[in-house]
Formats: C-alpha cells, structure tokens, sequence
C-alpha cells in the first residue's frame, strides 16, 4: 500500500546522503511521492533528487533563512507539482558551544537556520495548503529542546529547536481549522552525517548506556514517523511531538 500516492513533498536540508531529510526523501518516494529536495547547495540537492525511486523528483538551491527565496521556490513548485500536499522543514544547523561561548554570530546562525527558516518555509506554503483545506508540515525539533542539551549541541540549538516546538503548537492551533495539520517530531541519538566520527568509543558507550533500546536510532526511524505524519494515517494528530529516541527520555 502506498501511502503517499500522488502526493507531494518538500523537504528542506535534504540533500546530506546519510541524513534525515534524504532518508525522508526516499521513503516518500518509494511511497508514490513526488518530492522536492531543497538544499543550500543546488548539485547536491539535483543529485539527491534524482536517486530518489520514481520519477517526478525536483532538487532545489534554497536559503531558507531568506523569505523571499523560500517564496519563490515554493511558488515554483507549486506551478511544477500543482499542489503541495506535505512539508518537512528538515533543514537545521548545530555547535557543540558551551553556554558562555556563545558569541551572536553564533546565537544568529543557529537560530535561522533552525528556526527562523522553520517560519519563513512554512509561511510560503501555508497560503496555497490554506486554499486546499488540506496540507501537513512536519518540523524536526530534537530530543535536545525537551532535556535542555544533548550531545553535541549547545544551549542556542536547545533554544531553537524548544522554538520549534512552541511554533509548530501555535501554527496547529491557527491552521487546524483550515484542515491544515502541523507536527513536531524530537529525534534523539541519531546515526548520520553530523555524529559520524564525532565520538570516541568511550563517549559511544556512555550515550547507548542511556538508551534502553541500547543502539543508535537511524535516519530511517525518523522517516517512518515523517511518513506518518505525512499521511493520512495520522488525519487526526496535529499540535503533537513524536519522540523518535530509543527510551533515552521517557516522559
């Protein structure tokens, strides 16, 4: 059963081989989704697009800490796709700062990526979904905005992903009655691009020793919870924050 069939998607930040957005990518694909990767770098993000099962795939340049570049693109895509049916505002950067290392180039840089292009994103596609009465966005917060840190991002990536999880409940409060759904998923301990190589064996240890399920969460475990809260499985679910993290916070 395809879940996604002739649906359509934009996922931002997806351009990263081993990385929750690509991972996302492909399995909307393989569920009858066309899907638009959006990625700071425009190769990168064609490239990824067309590995992607299917066909109808576009990658997409976008800044998404510039408005008027996450306006234009989603109005390109719209024009390409006809409709915009799901959003995973995927796209975030990290530091791994300690709390009064944080100078304001830092504090900004993380801030808009995470949060501030969670808005500006949202924002281009929620008129057209408006008009639909129909649209799901799904924005990844972190494990980190729920315990006040995690591994290696410091207290500004805390504060912007707990921003996410705030924006996301006040965007379902305003859009549910326009059929629009919005919902936050919190990843915890997660193997890709941005841990590979930044543990030693001993700091490994340490964090599976504080899973229950005693492994490392994939890209895929987070994908499967972007597909359900894509799809019509989850039409009665918005305003929620799925937590993808193995048991390591059981809240």
């Amino acid at each position: 059963m395809k879940l996604l069939h002739s649906q359509t998607a934009i996922i931002t930040g997806g351009a990263s081989p081993r990385g929750l957005g690509k991972a996302t990518a492909a399995l909307f694909a393989e569920h009858g989704c066309r899907v638009a990767i959006l990625d700071i770098d425009e190769q990168a993000a064609a490239e990824a697009a067309s590995d992607l099962p299917g066909e109808g795939h576009v990658g997409r340049a976008c800044d998404v800490t510039d408005k008027d570049a996450c306006e234009a693109v989603a109005a390109d895509l719209i024009a390409i796709f006809g409709r915009i049916d799901i959003l995973v505002n995927n796209a975030g950067i990290t530091q791994p700062l300690k709390l009064m290392d944080i100078a304001p180039d830092n504090y900004d840089a993380v801030l808009d990526v995470n949060l501030r292009g969670t808005l500006y994103m949202s924002q281009s596609v929620i008129p057209h979904m408006r008009e639909r009465k129909a649209g799901s966005i799904v924005n990844m917060s972190s494990v980190s905005a729920q315990r006040g840190g995690g591994i290696f991002g410091g207290p500004h990536y805390s504060a912007a992903k707990a921003g996410i999880l705030g924006l996301t409940k006040a965007m379902a409060r305003e859009l549910a009655p326009h059929g629009v759904r919005a919902n936050a998923i919190c990843p915890g301990f997660i193997a890709t691009d941005i841990t590979a190589g930044k543990l030693t064996d001993e700091m490994r240890a340490q964090v599976l020793a504080g899973i229950p399920m005693g492994r490392a969460g994939t890209a895929q475990d987070v994908a499967g919870c972007c597909l359900f809260l894509g799809s019509g499985l989850s039409a009665y679910v918005t305003g929620s924050e799925v937590d993808v993290n193995g048991g390591s916070l059981i809240h």
